[in-house]
């Protein structure tokens, strides 16, 4: 038996899944986590390292890593990537002036090797707000037709309102589960 299926044997039993949320300051990654979770959302403040929940979905237990997005922090991501099954990536939809900055450290991401094969759902969220650009829009601007490496999917969603979080999770874990719990 090679490592992979025995990797692969050991997760089935498990049916556990590591997700790991990130993107820049201020894009709703805390507030994506809490308002799927059920959790209020009206007193969040700036995540200073990570958070960890673990929530069930679908028959899995999901453990979700949301690490805050400061400049300051971007460097420790790296620290969390290990035995990723998927990447979260939340885009503040009405953030224009620094939709750059978030196209780079997303390639930047996509690059490394520990995260490479993980499942990849960008959220475009903030999408109740005025002048946000639409899923289509970001999907152009972060340049996501490159991406070759990664399964990927873009849904524009509001941690607000909760628009389209379930649909975004419900994708990431059944793309998760058919690359990860299939018996070989």
């Amino acid at each position: 038996m090679g490592l992979m299926t025995v990797l692969k044997k050991m997760k089935q039993k498990e049916k556990e899944m590591r997700i790991l949320i990130l993107g820049l300051d201020n894009a709703g990654k805390t507030t994506i986590l809490k308002k799927y979770n059920g959790e209020p959302t009206n007193t969040i403040e700036p995540t200073l390292g990570f958070n960890i929940k673990t929530l069930d979905h679908k028959n899995y237990k999901l453990n979700v890593w949301d690490v805050g997005g400061q400049k300051s922090l971007r460097s420790y991501w790296r620290n969390y990537f290990e035995s990723t099954d998927g990447l979260i990536w939340v885009v503040d939809s009405a953030d224009k002036r620094r939709l750059g900055d978030c196209t780079t450290e997303l390639h930047s991401l996509i690059e490394e090797e520990r995260l490479a094969g993980a499942t990849l759902l960008i959220f475009a969220n903030k999408q109740d707000l005025p002048g946000a650009l639409s899923s289509e829009e970001i999907k152009e601007v972060l340049q996501l037709e490159r991406i070759k490496t990664h399964h990927w999917k873009i849904i524009h969603c509001s941690a607000y309102t909760g628009e389209n979080l379930l649909e975004g999770i419900n994708w990431m874990v059944s793309d998760i589960s058919a690359r990860i719990f299939t018996l070989e």
